[in-house]
Formats: structure tokens, C-alpha cells, sequence
């Protein structure tokens, strides 16, 4: 029996329904009409289910629970950006800090700038981030800031510079796609808290990033993600991508430990069989799960990282 292999015209077809997707995800105003909807409402939230702990933080405290069980980390993020209004940017801000004294050990924080003020104001965005800081400094958890679309990406290291200036556990997110992750990365190197690589989901132009599909990301990936293994420095290979994790593996010698400065992290109900082999091997390793009402914008981004994703979705709208 042979397999053929995907004709262009369906691979074409898979670009653009990636490229829709990603354009979709981007319309702020669908990220509420479409959970409020009667109809598209109900059937969104079973796609959803897949990729999302929940709307609250008791629905992540409790898949939390359960992967800490499994002997995974987890990374928590309360899902939410392009806030634009100055008070309610600091009530989200309020679900963080609950977020930093609730959840158990063994669990980091991740958050959108723009979540917390920096579509309003940086200094906004500054003061909320520095609560933040703060209070997962008091409860022994590291705090990550997630990236964003390019055109935010100067505000946001920039933020993330002035948190380095007082506290030592503020992470940073940094995305493979982006030409100018070369020169960012040496400059994020020289200080202090985890650096987490991406792929990057956002649409972008190709001047600035390289293509999703673009063999050239992938040697990108491998490159920066080898950069951080030599460094020493604490940092996360956050992927899906077999191949990328077998050849960061191989770089690591096959082996890690407890005690290792780097980590493997998937994204919720991604990549499980990913960790359970990374952590057999010795590595640390990390489930990210977000939580919150604003799902939408999430979601598309994760169905147009895979067309497969697509057919999955479509079985999960039509189940009971």
C-alpha cells in the first residue's frame, strides 16, 4: 500500500485556510460576538474544550492539579489582549495576583502586555506588570510574558527590561519566526529569567517573519534553541514539532535532569505524548494552559498551525 503525497493545490488550499484563520484571529470583534452568539456560541466552545482549561481559574487549578500529577510543570495564562480600557485592565490584572496565591508549586504565570494596560499606556502596563512581579516573587513562581504581534514586540521587551531591573524571575517570550530574534536574543541572554521560544502564530509579513511552512524557520528554531541549550541559561523549547524536539534532544545528549536549566513545553491538549517521552528521557518538562472567556482569538490561532486541526474541530462541533 502507498501513501501519496498532499497535491499542491491541497496544500495551497491548507495556506490559505491558515491565512484565513490567522486574519480571523486578529478581529477583535469577533472575539466576543462569537462566544455570545446562540448559535455559533455553543458549537465554538466544543472546539475550544480541546485547547482551553476553561473560562475560570478553578477550571485551570484543577487541570493543573491533574498535570502536576503526571510529573509535568505547568505554565498558567489567564487569556486576554487588546485591553483598551484603563480600569478594567487593572481588575484583569486582580485574576493574575488570585492566580499567583492560588495555584500549587510547580506552577509559572504567563500574560499578554496588552492584556494589563500596554494598549492604553506603557506606564499602565508597567504598574499592573509590577503587581503581578511582585506577587509571584512572594509565592516562589516565575512569571512569563507571552509575545505578541511585531508591532508590539519594541514595548514589550522594552517592559520587560524595566522588570529585569528589580526582579530575577521575569521571563520573556521570544518567536523563531522573527528576523530580528537573532540580535534580540543576545541582548535578552545577558539577563535574568527564563527565555521561552516559540515558533510564532501570528500573521506576519514575510520582510519581517519567515513563513510558517518555510524550512528556513525550523534551521531558525534549532539555531536559537541551541544558543539557549550552550548558554546555560534558563529557557523553554516550546514546540510541537517532532523533528525540532528529536534534534534539540540529540543537542542536550539524549539525557537530562531534574535540575537542568532548560525545559520542553506543549501547549494543552497538543502535545502530551511529546512530554511523556521528553520526561522519560530525564528532561524537565511543561504543559501551558490557558484559561478565561476570550477563547476565540486563541483558538484560531491554534487550528491554523495545523490544517489537521480543522478536520479535528469539525468532529468536536458535531459531538454531544
Amino acid at each position: 500500500m502507498t501513501t501519496s503525497l498532499p497535491s499542491t493545490s491541497t496544500t495551497a488550499i491548507s495556506a490559505q485556510a491558515a491565512q484565513v484563520l490567522r486574519t480571523l484571529a486578529l478581529d477583535e470583534e469577533l472575539k466576543w460576538r462569537i462566544p455570545e452568539d446562540p448559535v455559533m456560541g455553543p458549537l465554538a466552545r466544543k472546539v475550544a474544550r480541546r485547547f482551553v482549561a476553561g473560562e475560570t481559574l478553578t477550571d485551570a487549578l484543577d487541570r493543573a492539579k491533574r498535570i502536576l500529577a503526571d510529573g509535568h510543570r505547568v505554565n498558567v495564562e489567564y487569556m486576554g489582549e487588546s485591553c483598551r480600557d484603563q480600569q478594567r485592565a487593572a481588575a484583569e490584572a486582580d485574576v493574575f495576583l488570585d492566580a499567583a496565591r492560588l495555584l500549587p508549586p510547580g506552577c509559572s504565570i504567563s500574560l499578554d502586555l496588552s492584556h494589563i494596560g500596554l494598549a492604553v499606556d506603557e506606564e499602565l502596563a508597567l504598574a499592573n506588570a509590577t503587581r503581578i512581579a511582585q506577587a509571584t516573587a512572594e509565592t516562589g513562581r516565575e512569571m512569563i510574558i507571552s509575545a505578541e504581534g511585531s508591532d508590539r514586540t519594541d514595548a514589550v521587551l522594552a517592559l520587560h527590561r524595566a522588570l529585569c531591573e528589580r526582579f530575577d524571575h521575569v521571563g520573556i517570550t521570544v518567536q523563531a519566526r522573527l528576523h530580528r530574534t537573532a540580535e534580540d536574543l543576545r541582548a535578552l541572554l545577558a539577563l535574568p529569567g527564563r527565555i521561552r521560544l516559540v515558533k510564532g502564530a501570528f500573521l506576519e509579513p514575510e520582510d519581517i517573519a519567515y513563513p510558517r511552512e518555510a524550512p528556513a524557520l525550523s534551521a531558525a528554531y534549532v539555531d536559537y534553541a541551541e544558543q539557549l541549550a550552550d548558554s546555560g541559561h534558563l529557557c523553554s523549547f516550546a514546540t510541537h514539532d517532532w523533528d525540532l524536539i528529536h534534534r534539540i534532544d540529540h543537542h542536550l545528549g539524549g539525557t537530562g535532569h531534574e535540575t537542568a536549566p532548560w525545559e520542553f513545553e506543549t501547549l494543552l491538549g497538543l502535545g502530551p505524548d511529546r512530554l511523556d517521552a521528553m520526561a522519560e528521557r530525564g528532561h524537565p518538562t511543561r504543559e501551558y494552559v490557558v484559561f478565561g472567556t476570550e477563547w476565540w482569538l486563541y483558538v484560531c490561532n491554534r487550528l491554523a498551525e495545523d490544517p489537521q486541526r480543522l478536520l479535528q474541530a469539525l468532529v468536536d462541533a458535531a459531538a454531544s
